[in-house]
């Protein structure tokens, strides 16, 4: 028989739970979830070696473990620091770890530019979340930012360098599910950027999820650009019959038109199964798609906006009734008399 292999306990912002020798404090979060489980703008669990890169995971260690229950001095980053038996983290119960968090999303705002209105991730943008929760109203930077062109680096992929984080999770995701490096970050520093070498094309059977694993708007689907904002349409759950891929994907419609299809994703904006280029870009007719109905989306998620209605409460549609009745610019009604 096999040993039981023994669990360690873990505390994030007062709640426990047990994990696997191994587990990083980012997975024993998700693992409680809820408010407490850190942002991340370049772990991907499911991308081998991802993670360390963005910081805005960073935590408290207020207890080391139960052998040796010294905080550690620094915060650490949860994707990559593994948990201890016994260890206790703080999150949101910590003011040191809010005010780094504040100052690393500064940071990746310094170049990013301001054109949510017109970006196609708007809606969904892991980063427009950050800065709305954690952002400044205003920029201190006074300085030029840095600019990029936008490049085709694919027949149906967009690259907005402008708005790259530099998270690497493109480059992780095509090295993992191709035989050769298909792009990469290049040059160092102020001026590293994400490219291909000497301008060669992204052509890979499964390259469009580097689309889906971006948590910005620097990667982008060319068949869909600019063509509805992503809170006018419904996502639906839909499969079709493909011999390269599962065939399992979210078709985003507009009336009757697919206006662009993606891979399932979790709670964390993590895909479920990739999904093939055939399905992504040139599956836009519903003749190829069993639907199996709407996709759960969170209540506070802009992309609900106008998929559900709830009745009034009668009191409310009595006084709205009473209003219409007798706005400005009515006809009074006549007195009658009783004579």
């Amino acid at each position: 028989m096999s040993e039981e292999v023994k669990k360690f306990k873990i505390t994030i912002d007062g709640q426990t739970t047990e994990v696997l020798p191994g587990t990083t404090i980012i997975e024993a979060a998700r693992q409680i979830g809820g408010k407490s489980v850190p942002p991340a703008m370049c772990y991907y669990s499911k991308l081998e070696h991802s993670g360390g890169r963005c910081r805005t995971c960073l935590v408290e260690v207020s207890k080391g473990s139960e052998a040796d229950p010294r905080p550690m001095p620094k915060l650490v980053a949860s994707c990559r620091t593994a948990v201890m038996d016994g260890m206790e983290v703080k999150n949101l119960t910590s003011e040191r770890t809010q005010e780094a968090r504040k100052a690393v999303t500064e940071f990746m705002l310094i170049h990013h530019p301001l054109d949510c209105p017109v970006c196609d991730q708007a809606g969904e943008c892991h980063l427009q979340d950050l800065s709305y929760e954690h952002g400044l109203s205003d920029s201190r930077m006074e300085f030029e930012k840095k600019t990029f062109d936008a490049e085709d680096i694919g027949p149906n992929i967009k690259l907005n360098m402008n708005r790259c984080i530099l998270c690497a999770r493109c480059v992780l995701l095509a090295n993992q599910l191709t035989e050769e490096r298909e792009h990469g970050i290049l040059f160092r520093g102020e001026h590293a950027e994400i490219g291909t070498y000497l301008n060669k094309a992204l052509e890979n059977d499964f390259i469009g999820n580097v689309i889906d694993v971006c948590p910005v708007g620097a990667l982008t689907d060319r068949t869909a650009r600019f063509a509805s904002r992503v809170w006018f349409t419904k996502p639906m759950n839909a499969t079709c019959n493909c011999d390269k891929c599962s065939g399992k994907a979210v078709i985003w419609m507009k009336g009757e038109e697919i206006v662009r299809v993606t891979g399932r994703k979790d709670k964390y904006g993590e895909v479920e199964e990739f999904i093939c280029d055939d399905c992504r870009f040139h599956k836009k007719d519903l003749k190829y798609w069993t639907v199996e109905g709407p996709r759960n989306i969170e209540r506070h998620s802009v992309i609900s906006l106008n998929h559900y209605e709830t009745s009034q409460p009668k009191e409310q549609t009595n006084l709205w009734n009473h209003f219409n009745q007798n706005k400005i610019g009515s006809p009074d009604k006549k007195e009658t008399s009783n004579g």
